[in-house]
């Protein structure tokens, strides 16, 4: 029955999560973490850290990673992942067909230009999610948060050394 559970929850997330995997953090955070219980918040922003790391869209990583840790399977794992991408593959087949009969009309425009300021306002949405007491715990993981904003920022460093580099500066703040 969980793997029938994961695969719907995560059908859910997918048709009900607009703006990429980012966007999707809140959702899934709602779902694993407060509904269902399959993972605590800790483990949820290991989530967000380790599909960092990873190839491959956060999202499809995240519904990996939750199903094999709530059924310690590879089963698991696969349900969830399945149930996050068929919605995106119906829905971005239907899309691309409407988008490329009506691209000329002015509200499609107009609607991607409202679409791409959402996508701003979910992701900032699941940056205050994860910036919790489980996560800014001291004066320390302070200082890795700034680092990691300003090396993203200002010298526009990717996503993938800024987490190792976070994680080699927790080592030695930590240690």
């Amino acid at each position: 029955m969980i793997y029938l559970n994961l695969f719907l929850t995560f059908l859910k997330i997918g048709v009900f999560s607009f703006g990429g995997g980012y966007a999707m953090l809140s959702l899934i955070s709602q779902e694993v973490v407060i509904k269902n219980k399959w993972l605590t918040m800790g483990q949820f922003t290991d989530i967000v850290a380790i599909s960092q790391v990873t190839p491959g869209p956060i999202a499809v990583n995240a519904a990996t990673y939750v199903g094999y840790t709530a059924t310690n399977s590879v089963l698991g794992a696969i349900m969830a992942t399945l149930g996050v991408i068929f919605p995106s593959i119906v829905i971005m087949l239907i899309l691309m067909k409407l988008v490329a009969r009506y691209k000329h009309l002015d509200f499609v425009d107009y609607a991607f230009k409202g679409l791409r300021i959402v996508v701003i306002g979910l992701i900032l949405g699941a940056a205050f999610l994860l910036m919790n007491k489980e996560n800014l715990i001291d004066y320390k993981s302070y200082i890795i948060l700034l680092l990691a904003i300003v090396t993203s920022i200002k010298f526009k460093i990717g996503p993938i050394p800024t987490v190792f580099t976070s994680a080699v500066i927790g080592i030695i703040l930590y240690s």
